[in-house]
């Protein structure tokens, strides 16, 4: 059962990162779902959809310890390593720099927005496996992708906007 787990198991991490917005914590939660997925293995052979059922138990547990645990977060762009050696300097720093208002502004999202975000257009999941496996409807499933997205993008064009005004003034 752990050999099918075994592929996801990195966007099991990310998943987790984007909740707990940290690696070490992140990291344990991975460790304890596959202890849980080694514990449930005769079970699990019924689940239909294994990688949904992973998620799911992946969320429950990344939230639970985020209540449990205050102040132990640290930023998630501390986390992420995004060089490409082929680009030019001016490519990184501007590359850098359009990053970091991305995942800022994505992480001034509310927690259900980012969720869905992430599981979308990060991860690539159908509405369908992200209700099944936040337990958000469908509907609210494509409510907080919209909300979020339209947010997002207001937030990065007036960004633009304003990075505009500032290099032809």
């Amino acid at each position: 059962m752990l050999s099918a787990v075994m592929p996801i198991r990195d966007k099991l991490f990310r998943y987790a990162l984007n909740i707990l917005e940290n690696k070490m914590a992140a990291e344990d939660v991975v460790q304890e779902v596959m202890i849980k997925v080694w514990k449930k293995k005769d079970e699990l052979s019924r689940v239909e959809n294994k990688e949904a059922w992973c998620m799911t138990v992946t969320r429950n547990l990344a939230l639970d310890k985020r209540r449990k645990v205050k102040g132990y977060f640290e930023p998630v762009e501390k986390h992420y390593e995004l060089a490409d050696r082929s680009r030019t300097a001016v490519d990184v720093l501007v590359s850098d720099e359009i990053m970091h208002h991305i995942r800022r502004a994505i992480s001034q999202l509310p927690q259900d927005q980012r969720q869905v975000i992430h599981l979308r257009d990060v991860e690539g999941y159908t509405y369908r496996e992200i209700a099944e496996i936040t337990g958000f409807t469908l509907d609210k499933v494509k409510v907080y992708l919209h909300r979020g997205r339209l947010t997002l993008r207001k937030k990065l064009t007036t960004l633009y906007h304003e990075q505009k005004n500032r290099t032809t003034a």
